[in-house]
């Protein structure tokens, strides 16, 4: 008996954290869709090494937190393999400054894509996995630390948390498990963007590990919760190194 090939989107695919989920996924057997905003060309490269690999993928763009946009990329899954099994939603953007200084525009954006986005990519995701499927949200570790200069960022992923783990219960009965996983400090281009190599290394020696996470790291996590963590669910998992 052939057991059909399960399918995954990735949003955020194209760098970071998600492009080395949508990889990791991809080695575990799924097809995957590679979202990206504006990447393109990233969002090519790791289809294109998806594919070199065995593997299958194809990249569509889409604004996260654009209703439209992401209807249409589910729909784009749908047409493309035949339905979804697996969402992961690593979309998100960052920006860093005390409340006192902070332009309020900057705030607006990091709510639109990290809130908004979330809630736009989780609603989709909760009206289309297939039953024995999973939803993982991309947190962060962030709200439990309580960083001056966090607050916006901080904030928006406090926010992910709570629509985790009220969707969580939402679903009941449709066999389906919705988790966030909330990374610490990761060696990705958002994190290290304007960072000393000071404040980079005082940040890595928050955790009893001695280093920066790695974008494998989460992936790892996200792969068990997409796969065999079937009795996991409505949680914060923190991938952090015991930082927090």
């Amino acid at each position: 008996m052939t057991v059909p090939q399960r399918v995954a989107i990735v949003t955020g695919g194209s760098q970071g954290i998600g492009r080395q989920v949508a990889q990791r996924l991809a080695a575990d057997g799924f097809a995957v869709v590679v979202n990206f905003a504006t990447g393109k060309v990233a969002a090519e490269q790791v289809v294109a090494a998806i594919v070199a690999a065995g593997g299958e993928a194809v990249a569509v763009p889409a604004d996260v937190a654009d209703e439209v946009a992401v209807a249409e990329l589910f729909d784009v899954a749908e047409r493309t393999y035949g339905g979804i099994d697996v969402v992961v939603h690593s979309a998100g953007v960052a920006s860093h400054a005390p409340v006192t200084e902070l332009d309020l525009a900057e705030l607006d954006r990091v709510h639109r894509v990290n809130v908004r986005g979330t809630f736009v990519v989780d609603q989709q995701a909760a009206r289309r996995i297939r039953p024995g499927g999973a939803l993982v949200n991309i947190s962060s570790t962030t709200p439990r630390l309580s960083m001056p200069g966090y607050a916006a960022y901080a904030s928006s992923k406090a926010a992910v948390d709570a629509i985790t783990l009220i969707l969580a219960r939402e679903l009941r009965g449709r066999d389906v498990t919705v988790n966030a996983v909330a990374p610490g400090a990761t060696g990705t281009d958002l994190f290290l963007a304007g960072k000393d190599e000071q404040t980079i290394a005082a940040m890595a020696a928050m955790s009893p590990m001695g280093r920066l996470g790695d974008p494998a790291d989460t992936a790892e996590v996200v792969a068990f919760l997409a796969g065999p963590g079937r009795w996991i669910n409505g949680q914060v998992v923190y991938v952090n190194g015991g930082a927090a």
